[in-house]
């Protein structure tokens, strides 16, 4: 075995439908937006053993998220992508730094715009 380790879990391109926004129109007709999320931390003994319990649990990870994103209205994507950081990070121990993008379709520019993005990531002490 290596002695020393790096491994990563990702969720990539969850999709919402939410209402979130500046714009009083946003949190009523609301919008879709997509989120990944990047989990670093130790998965060698959940590797080494084939064991879920020293892992994290995906389907917990992801009711996380929809929870955060559809159960709260937010002005910003800032906000949202902040708040789902700070929430997976108090509610997975095992997880050492996590990285949320939340991104916000066709936002309301005046212009073309495919998808307005918010990247936050945050560490354990």
């Amino acid at each position: 075995m290596p002695n020393r380790t790096s491994s990563c879990v990702r969720l990539s391109n969850m999709v919402f439908y939410a209402h979130h926004g500046v714009l009083k129109e946003e949190h009523r007709v609301g919008a879709k937006y997509e989120v990944d999320v990047e989990l670093t931390f130790d998965f060698t003994g959940a590797a080494e053993h084939d064991d879920l319990t020293r892992t994290v649990d995906y389907g917990a990870v992801y009711s996380r998220i929809r929870e955060a994103l559809t159960m709260k209205k937010y002005f910003l994507i800032e906000a949202v992508s902040f708040e789902i950081a700070t929430d997976l990070l108090r509610d997975f121990e095992i997880v050492d730094r996590v990285s949320v993008r939340v991104r916000k379709r066709n936002p309301p520019v005046d212009g073309i715009c495919d998808y307005a993005e918010a990247d936050f990531t945050a560490a354990r002490h």
